[in-house]
């Protein structure tokens, strides 16, 4: 497995990614162009709203899970500054938005602390940027 870093932190699930999605794309389109073509009939729109309901819920699921997945990030990540902060810095971890912990996640032990401390002072939101920021690369192998 390549080192993780900024650059290929992005991770892609081939069977979800590259067939499932594609396929219930390609369905939906096939559905709206069969109805097109062969006139409005009741399948027709029944076949299209299936298709309609495969896209939705392929994209849903997904969300879902990566929904999970920043809820356990956001509380590792509360965990694991509370035990890294120094003690000024403790009680603004609550400051922290969702997104920025997940963010944050990256940063090494070592400089946690710091980066913490310049997303809060500075208010930093743009979670690319805080990740940019990240100078050791701290692994996330376990993404949904």
């Amino acid at each position: 497995m390549a080192e993780q870093n900024f650059a290929n932190h992005v991770k892609l699930v081939p069977m979800f990614h590259f067939f499932v999605l594609p396929v219930f794309i390609f369905n939906f389109g096939w559905s709206i162009s069969r109805l097109v073509h062969n006139g409005f009939t009741g399948d027709g729109v029944v076949n299209l709203l299936m298709a309609a309901a495969l896209v939705l819920l392929a994209l849903n699921a997904r969300l879902f899970a990566l929904c999970v997945q920043d809820r356990v990030i956001r509380m590792e990540e509360r965990q694991r500054l509370n035990a890294l902060l120094p003690e000024d810095l403790k009680p603004r971890i609550g400051e922290l938005t969702p997104k920025q912990l997940v963010a944050l996640r990256f940063a090494s032990d070592a400089e946690l602390p710091a980066l913490a401390r310049k997303v809060l002072n500075d208010k930093i939101t743009d979670i690319k940027a805080i990740k940019q920021m990240v100078q050791t690369w701290r692994p996330d192998y376990l993404r949904a």
